[in-house]
């Protein structure tokens, strides 16, 4: 049986530029993961302190939390669960929907992020930022931005 269209293999070039990309990114998620451990944390629990400390009474339904964290509801109460027993976050019931809940960056969350952003900044920069120079720095997000924007608007449809 023959398909209506025929694959679009990968040329090398495209090949090559596809599985850098992939070890880019599991080689500094792995190496951001690692530099967050001596503070307790993964990069899930940070990624969850920097969504709850930018947002407006350091507070976000967990479904929206879940959303932007990109996490089943399921998972993310697991991880808020954990969250809460290290004194990082806690739960409060929404007064506008009895069913909804909101996960909040307590006092010692708070001070977590403080202490932790620093480092967290710096290994960013020592194992990407300053890798780049700004020209690939301003054609890589040039490039990414298109990529990232059809993936935010086709999540959940494909």
């Amino acid at each position: 049986m023959e398909t209506e269209t025929a694959t679009r293999w990968l040329t090398d070039a495209e090949q090559c530029a596809w599985r850098t990309h992939l070890d880019v990114s599991r080689l500094l998620m792995h190496q951001l993961e690692k530099d967050l451990q001596p503070f307790g944390l993964t990069n899930n629990d940070y990624e969850i302190l920097v969504n709850l400390s930018e947002s407006g009474d350091h507070r976000m339904r967990m479904s929206d939390l879940a959303t932007a964290t990109l996490q089943s509801k399921s998972r993310l109460s697991h991880q808020i669960t954990r969250m809460e027993a290290a004194g990082l976050v806690r739960r409060v019931n929404c007064e506008s929907d009895r069913r909804g809940l909101y996960a909040v960056l307590t006092d010692g969350g708070m001070e977590t992020m403080r202490k932790v952003a620093p480092h967290h900044v710096a290994s960013v920069r020592r194992h990407f930022i300053d890798l780049l120079p700004p020209a690939a720095l301003a054609a890589l997000r040039d490039s990414l931005v298109p990529v990232a924007d059809h993936l935010r608007d086709n999540r959940g449809k494909i």
